[in-house]
């Protein structure tokens, strides 16, 4: 008669060791669960470092110095002063050990694979010309950076793109034509003076930098892609660059294919709203509802003649500068000159150059 009694003792033991184990499949699930994570947040964090490592050990010879993160850190005061903020990060005003002036641009933390900032770094490192940035080092680790010479006058869009044409942050057109002219030499230069080619894909006055001269230099490169000199037509994944300035066949291949030609079509973009942001134009009902390039198209004569108060020598440059801008932005990649023929064509007399057939988005 005692057996049964016992029945309950086995009964909460066989719970208890129910629970027992219960809580250790629960235990190792977890401590599956976290291996795995953890293993997989590694092999994500660290994807990127072996990437841009190996990158920078195969072009060692081209890149300029590493810097570590508290070097830079030093160099830019904490990054008090900070200059500008774009898409890919912010620029601090910072100096060398020597006490030269660099600008220091803090990439954004991403998730990609340093794409950019090995765009960057590549496309750079090859290049050495009056018009185009001087990289001066990098950072990377826990934080990446690009440092740069320092251009106190910042962008050109600080200076040609005022309402008030008359502030004391405006250019003169004879300036702004000299300026025109060294973006397109330099642009010829990474096109075609390069070993190997370069094509920037984000030409806009935000990314042309002005020396303590006006000297114009091109800079960011975190969408240009690198081509051997013999390809023209170039592979990309997706449209780049800012909108306004992006040619028609970098979204849509209904236009052809993208090459330099590209960078032609937002160099005329830039160039025609260079002319219409100087000139100040009033926003009367027949300018704003139209597309600025059409409407100078129909109007060139006239825009010309009226230029700075009708002086003949700047009536002449903003002709020249029109006309080349209307022939940069023709739809059709073929039907635009090169960055060579540019050159030539704001050399030549205006008398020469003519006017390009009409050729806009309907």
């Amino acid at each position: 008669m005692a057996a049964p009694a016992a029945r309950p003792a086995v009964t909460r033991v066989s719970v208890v060791s129910g629970v027992i184990l219960l809580f250790l499949l629960l235990m190792c699930t977890l401590c599956v669960k976290k291996f795995w994570h953890g293993l997989l947040s590694s092999m994500g964090k660290s994807k990127e470092a072996p990437n841009i490592e190996s990158f920078l050990q195969k072009h060692e010879a081209q890149h300029p110095k590493r810097y570590s993160y508290s070097e830079v850190k030093t160099m830019t005061k904490s990054f008090s002063h900070k200059l500008g903020q774009g898409g890919f990060g912010t620029v601090y005003m910072g100096k060398m050990p020597n006490g030269k002036p660099i600008a220091v641009k803090l990439l954004k933390s991403c998730k990609d694979d340093g794409q950019e900032f090995m765009n960057e770094v590549a496309s750079i490192s090859r290049t050495s010309h009056v018009n185009v940035v001087t990289l001066l080092g990098y950072c990377i680790g826990s934080k990446r950076a690009l440092i740069y010479e320092f251009m106190p006058n910042g962008s050109l869009e600080r200076f040609a793109f005022r309402p008030n044409s008359e502030t004391e942050d405006s250019l003169s057109w004879e300036k702004l034509f000299d300026i025109a002219i060294g973006i397109a030499r330099g642009l010829e230069y990474l096109h075609r003076g390069c070993n190997t080619r370069i094509v920037h894909f984000d030409i806009k006055p935000h990314n042309i930098l002005l020396d303590q001269d006006f000297c114009p230099k091109i800079s960011d490169f975190g969408l240009a892609k690198l081509c051997k000199q013999k390809e023209s037509i170039i592979s990309i994944d997706g449209a780049r660059g800012t909108i306004g300035y992006i040619a028609p066949e970098v979204f849509s291949k209904q236009f052809g294919d993208a090459s330099s030609k590209s960078d032609v079509y937002s160099y005329g973009m830039m160039i025609l709203e260079m002319v219409g942001a100087r000139k100040n134009i009033s926003a009367s009902a027949d300018v704003s509802s139209k597309y600025f390039p059409q409407w100078i198209y129909e109007h060139l004569e006239g825009y010309c003649v009226t230029a700075n108060e009708i002086r003949l020598d700047t009536s002449v440059l903003v002709r020249k500068m029109i006309i080349i801008g209307l022939w940069c932005i023709q739809l059709l990649p073929n039907n635009r000159p090169s960055m060579t023929r540019v050159v030539e064509m704001l050399q030549s007399s205006a008398d020469d150059l003519k006017i390009p057939p009409q050729s806009f988005l309907s």
